[in-house]
């Protein structure tokens, strides 16, 4: 059975676009009639391609898009209807037409006889190692739905926690980023002709003036030499990060950094704890779901210290020694480590930890950019002070020799 995307007319005249699931083209037009849609176009789905990261869908899947449908698998599984069944019913709900198809792909592997998640493997970029980890330890216990169901709970907090941070960041780039470009703005274009008038006066000009020109002139003569060092810059930034040599040196630099260090710090921090006590909620050993939250921490540094303290458990250490031995986790996450280890409580203490830290990033960024906002406003207003009072002093000296 193929996939086929199509587009069409509701009875009420609403265009409408998706995937449905066929054995022709023209079973498919005659389904989504039966469905009350007029196709206007139906084609074969071939967006999808295969290379060494696996199948990725044609589109980009949002974490808020995998909650839901892990939510919506949740609740038809616990209902009793079957695997295939719930991802045809799932892939055919969502208005999502890159998670249709990626679902859609999954369930014709399972058809096949493969397991759920050896289908969702297929699919890194749709389902990452965690996500496939929980549902190969729910297949094997036979609690699929709860761990959907804790798996979308689980998603949707990281949503959160990464929006939290995307809305602290945003105002603070855009203003910077608007700010230059209207002082690039005016001090390549405007100031020069504005301050020509005054020139032509043969008038010697104000010292607050004469910077402002020297300005305007080194940025309208010298723009393209700063725009290929900013490219040079950004090119030598993304080849670091492909290697994994420079990918640890920066991580552990913005670890070590002043204010950017501790946030950065608590966000991957956060991270683990959660990850790690969500894989051991669900039954997954230490050992193999602290490979899946090394993978997913997002830091290079932090990653190497937790590979080191898999090695110590392996030789019979406890979690927390290797960990503060590594002078990169925080005190609170290794304490609490200690005690749930000591309690046969870790699963919990690392949900508090994560639940802890989840609310001092949200305390810090709140701060940093109520900080930041009257910063970026009194530096602003300080470059425009200076641009208005470099036009207005010769002004100001022309009408005196008017006078």
């Amino acid at each position: 059975m193929a996939v086929y995307a199509y587009r069409g007319l509701t009875a009420e005249g609403r265009n409408v676009r998706g995937v449905v699931d066929a054995d022709s083209a023209r079973s498919a037009r005659a389904r989504l009639r039966r469905d009350g849609i007029f196709p206007t176009d139906v084609a074969e789905e071939r967006a999808a391609a295969r290379s060494a990261g696996g199948w990725r869908p044609a589109g980009r899947v949002r974490p808020a898009d995998l909650a839901l449908v892990s939510r919506q698998l949740a609740t038809l599984l616990a209902a009793g209807m079957p695997v295939v069944e719930a991802l045809g019913a799932v892939s055919e709900q969502t208005e999502r037409p890159a998670m249709a198809r990626t679902l859609s792909h999954v369930r014709d592997v399972v058809t096949q006889g493969s397991a759920l998640a050896d289908a969702m493997a297929d699919h890194p970029a749709v389902f990452p190692p965690l996500y496939v980890g929980m549902v190969r330890a729910g297949e094997a216990a036979g609690a699929l739905d709860v761990v959907l169901e804790r798996l979308a709970v689980y998603t949707e907090s990281q949503a959160r926690l990464r929006s939290k941070v995307r809305a602290a960041l945003a105002y603070p780039i855009l203003m910077t980023v608007v700010s230059v470009g209207i002082v690039s703005f005016m001090l390549g274009f405007v100031v020069p002709r504005v301050t020509r008038i005054f020139e032509e006066q043969k008038q010697t000009l104000p010292f607050l003036t004469r910077a402002l020109l020297a300005v305007s002139n080194t940025v309208a003569d010298w723009w393209w030499l700063g725009a290929i060092a900013l490219a040079g810059v950004a090119a030598a930034w993304l080849a670091a990060l492909r290697r994994p040599a420079g990918r640890l040196w920066l991580d552990s630099r913005l670890l070590r950094a002043p204010v950017a260090g501790a946030v950065a710090t608590r966000v991957a921090v956060a991270r683990f704890a959660r990850t790690l006590a969500t894989l051991l909620g669900n039954g997954i050993p230490l050992l193999p779901a602290l490979e899946v939250a090394r993978e997913v921490i997002g830091n290079e540094a932090l990653a190497n210290a937790i590979a080191d303290a898999r090695t110590a458990i392996r030789e019979g250490q406890p979690l927390a020694a290797p960990l503060r031995q590594s002078g990169l986790f925080p005190p609170l996450l290794v304490h609490m480590i200690a005690v749930g280890e000591r309690s046969g409580e870790l699963q919990a203490m690392l949900d508090k930890v994560a639940d802890a830290y989840e609310q001092e990033i949200e305390s810090a960024l709140g701060t940093a950019t109520a900080i930041l906002e009257p910063i970026l406003i009194v530096v602003m207003g300080g470059i425009v002070l200076f641009v208005v009072l470099a036009i207005l002093l010769p002004i100001f000296e022309i009408n005196a020799l008017v006078r």
